[in-house]
């Protein structure tokens, strides 16, 4: 008959587990794959790990093989919220917080906003966030839109607990036709890369993201010209479009918005750096 010990193995004693490593130990890790800001992704890496050395050790070797550390703890900082991020979805990027701040100065009363190519969602989370329920006490009425399925199934994460709605399908198509004539707020983070600029990316986001959410086409504006050409009959009067953009398109992003029928301004923000184009509808305007 067998030992009860051998048909009832015994847990693993604690002294034959993994120990935790220090933050020093595993700064030196992430340093050594490369990592920058080494001390800061081990602080994260270990509060997202909760005390498992398992956990540490399996995060570490995904952070040190490449993957961006947002998709190795989970999530990512943006706006001051904790945003949900999923492999195969595009990270949300610090420099768009820009986007987000000059929306809320320009349109602090917003009650309509809509997040084309979301995602995540962050934008139109942090948006609908800060503008909590609005003058009349309703609620801001957020919608979040993006062509993949990976992105919606993220951004549902992130959106629906503030009350907004996410659709799946390309740009304006997927929206509710109520809202035409009555956005406040149209952010869109458009996918601007050249296409023959993608292999030049960095190997976090040409390896790890969606082609689909960097690919502007031939010169990176094409999404955002069939935005801008759109936008006028969604927008409210005085309602808002504001696009990121880099320095060597703006010319022809401005261009785009002023052909639509906008009035077109561009917004610069030198530290992170950031560029934003912005199109409003003005009161009698086309649309």
């Amino acid at each position: 008959m067998p030992h009860r010990s051998d048909r009832f193995p015994s847990s693993p004693s604690p002294s034959s587990r993994p120990a935790l490593p220090s933050r020093d130990a595993l700064a030196a890790t992430l340093r050594a794959a490369g990592c920058v800001f080494a001390e800061d992704e081990a602080d994260m890496i270990l509060a997202a790990a909760d005390g498992d050395p398992c956990a540490v050790e399996a995060m570490a070797a995904r952070r040190a093989a490449g993957l961006p550390l947002e998709l190795v703890v989970g999530w990512a900082e943006f706006g001051g919220r904790r945003i949900v991020v999923e492999p195969g979805v595009f990270v949300p990027r610090r420099r768009t917080e820009f986007l987000v701040e000059q929306a809320l100065a320009l349109a602090p009363d917003a009650m309509v906003v809509v997040d084309l190519c979301c995602g995540s969602g962050a934008v139109g989370a942090v948006l609908a966030a800060a503008l909590g329920d609005g003058v009349d006490g309703d609620g801001v009425d957020l919608h979040a839109v993006d062509i993949d399925p990976a992105a919606v199934r993220c951004a549902r994460r992130n959106v629906e607990s503030l009350g907004g709605h996410v659709h799946q399908g390309d740009l304006f198509d997927a929206l509710p036709a109520r809202l035409r004539g009555r956005v406040d707020i149209l952010a869109a983070n458009v996918p601007y890369v050249p296409s023959d600029e993608i292999a030049l990316l960095p190997a976090e986001a040409r390896d790890h993201e969606p082609r689909v959410a960097l690919d502007g086409g031939t010169d990176g504006l094409d999404v955002l010209r069939r935005v801008a050409a759109r936008a006028p009959a969604w927008l409210a009067p005085n309602g808002r479009l504001l696009i990121e953009t880099s320095p060597h398109q703006t010319p022809g992003a401005l261009t785009a918005l002023t052909d639509a029928g906008l009035h077109a301004e561009l917004a610069v923000c030198e530290d992170r750096p950031a560029r934003v184009v912005i199109g409003t509808r003005r009161v009698g305007g086309e649309g």
